[in-house]
């Protein structure tokens, strides 16, 4: 006889029914997971993207200049007394302005010291004050006080993207003793004992560095021969010799160090003066007069400091005697920070303080305006001819899949059709906003066309036929009461078209219109560039004040593309009619 098992001994587990729905389950919560996952992925990568275009075109928007107080001098600027606009226009406004700046540093004296000074100013620095007299004749001949603007080396300076700076404050009294050209400085507490300790870090940190190199080259060494691994060797040699000497130099806390222009400055300031250390020990340092201080009395505890350069002369455009000059213009209050206005309002220069967007959002003006009034008016026609009047047969089929490839096709190759049928067929003008916008507007009128075609077809029937019943033409119908419907669909189409339009570059430059434009156009035939092309040209210049142009450049065109969509979105959300 067999025995029956209990029911309660029998496990108990889902039905089949039961684990496929838990499964199903699973998989929408792991689909609705990936779904989030990657909206997370995206917005980080975008803020980062946004954050980084941001942090760096911020300080294109400012620049620093000086304050100068100048006398407009008439011999100078009108010797003739014409006051015709022409003659002040011609003016040496340059002479007075340096001649200004000379003053305030009566230490220059040497023509290469003049050239250096000179070298803080930007070359269109008497532009404002050109300006302002050749506006006003009746400044000539008084004192005023005008914005000169500085080089893109000593704008990048004050803004701190050359070197950091450490200021030390005195908190000894300094005294200081004058051998010939020579300073020796001594301060009663300890300062000169951590700018030491300072440069004895940076030092041991470079023989850190040397000691990596020797083993990196070594390893590299191993099973190598010929005349690679004597090249090799050679360099092993120099980095070993280099580390020993460097070694030497920091062996004693005690010894002083000899500072060239691979280690970080240290700048005295003291008695309105700067004194620039060439030797420095935990008891002082020994320098030179960067410039002349006022007095030799004792400087007391918080009246002088010790300001340190971290990034080492030879890494650096600006020099320390420039350096010293534009701290002493600073701590004058001669110096100031201010919206560059100049960045919307001049054209292109080769010159980074000087160069502006203004050409580029002209000639993109322009050059939309030309595509606009090309493109829709064809692309709409087209639409509606398709659509409603067009005969449904293996022409027409062969017309619309044409036109949704013609989409997709790379931009590039509409540019180079715009190349050889506008320049090299119709000889028309290069790098002008007629032929931009013919090339942009084959580029756009495929968007035009598929978008008004959907807006046309989301009309329901019923009020074409309603306007048939009662005795309307087949046009009037389509004008008169579908078109009018249509249009919120058709103008969020078009501005869309018209927003990708302005971020093309590939069609553009193919048709010249990469070349320096330094004058703002006047017209469609005028030569000009649009602002993804100026984007692309200041990218690739060598001068790091462009990085900071490039990304306010991006800035701007982003500004206007939001301002497109954002105008898309409120069009269709105002016009918006639900059926």
């Amino acid at each position: 006889m067999t025995d029956i098992a209990s029911t309660n001994d029998i496990p108990v587990t889902d039905t089949p029914r039961d684990a496929l729905v838990k499964k199903r389950y699973r998989a929408e919560r792991r689909f609705k997971f990936y779904g989030i996952a990657a909206i997370i992925l995206t917005a980080i990568f975008l803020s980062i993207v946004l954050l980084d275009v941001l942090f760096k075109g911020i300080p294109a928007f400012s620049e620093y200049r000086l304050d100068l107080k100048v006398v407009a001098d008439q011999a100078l600027l009108d010797p003739q007394k014409t006051g015709d606009r022409t003659t002040l226009l011609a003016g040496n406004y340059d002479k007075i302005i340096r001649d200004a700046l000379a003053a305030k540093f009566p230490d220059v004296t040497t023509r290469a010291d003049r050239r250096a000074l000179n070298g803080l100013l930007s070359s269109g620095a008497a532009d404002d004050f050109r300006r302002m007299v050749s506006n006003n004749p009746s400044l000539v001949g008084q004192e005023l006080t005008v914005p000169v603007l500085l080089s893109d080396d000593a704008d990048q300076f004050l803004k701190g993207y050359q070197t950091d700076e450490i200021v030390l404050k005195g908190t000894g009294t300094l005294t200081e003793t004058l051998n010939g050209d020579a300073y020796s400085l001594r301060s009663s507490g300890d300062d000169f004992a951590k700018a030491f300790q300072e440069i004895q870090a940076f030092l041991f940190q470079r023989l850190d560095r040397l000691h990596t190199e020797i083993a990196r080259l070594e390893n590299s060494l191993q099973g190598m021969e010929g005349d690679a691994a004597a090249s090799l060797r050679g360099q092993v040699d120099i980095y070993k010799a280099e580390a020993e000497t460097l070694n030497a130099r920091i062996s004693d806390a005690n010894t002083a160090i000899e500072l060239d222009d691979k280690l970080p400055s240290l700048l005295v300031n003291v008695n309105g003066g700067t004194i620039k250390a060439t030797q420095i020990s935990p008891a002082g340092i020994d320098g030179t007069r960067l410039i002349t201080p006022k007095s030799a009395e004792p400087a007391n505890a918080g009246s002088w400091s010790i300001l340190t350069l971290v990034t080492p002369e030879s890494n650096r455009r600006v020099q320390d005697q420039a350096a010293t000059w534009l701290e002493q213009l600073k701590a004058s209050g001669t110096v100031e920070r201010a919206f560059a206005t100049r960045f919307f309002t001049s054209g292109d220069s080769r010159e980074p303080e000087l160069a502006g967007i203004r050409g580029a959002l002209v000639g993109t003006l322009w050059t939309l305006a030309v595509t606009l009034i090309l493109c829709l008016p064809l692309g709409v026609g087209a639409a509606i001819y398709l659509e409603e009047f067009a005969p449904k047969n293996r022409l027409t089929e062969v017309i619309e899949i044409n036109i949704n490839n013609l989409a997709a096709v790379p931009s590039i190759v509409f540019g180079l059709l715009g190349l050889a049928m506008f320049l090299n067929f119709f000889d028309l003008p290069r790098s002008a906003p007629l032929v931009g916008g013919l090339v942009l507007a084959l580029l756009v009128m495929p968007t035009i066309i598929i978008a008004s075609r959907a807006a046309l077809r989301s009309v329901p029937p019923s009020i074409k036929e309603a306007a048939l019943g009662v005795g309307a033409s087949h046009q009037q119908a389509i004008f008169h009461h579908v078109l009018p419907l249509a249009m919120p669909g058709i103008m969020t189409g078009t501005i869309i078209g018209m927003a990708h339009a302005l971020g093309e570059t590939a069609p553009l430059l193919m048709i010249g219109m990469v070349a320096f434009i330094v004058d703002i156009p006047g017209g469609i035939t005028d030569a000009s560039t649009v602002l993804p092309v100026q984007i692309y040209l200041w990218s690739d210049l060598p001068e790091v004040a462009f990085q900071a142009k490039t990304a306010a450049a991006i800035l701007v065109l982003l500004v206007f593309l939001f301002v497109m969509n954002a105008a898309a979105i409120m069009l269709r959300r105002r016009f918006e009619r639900r059926w």
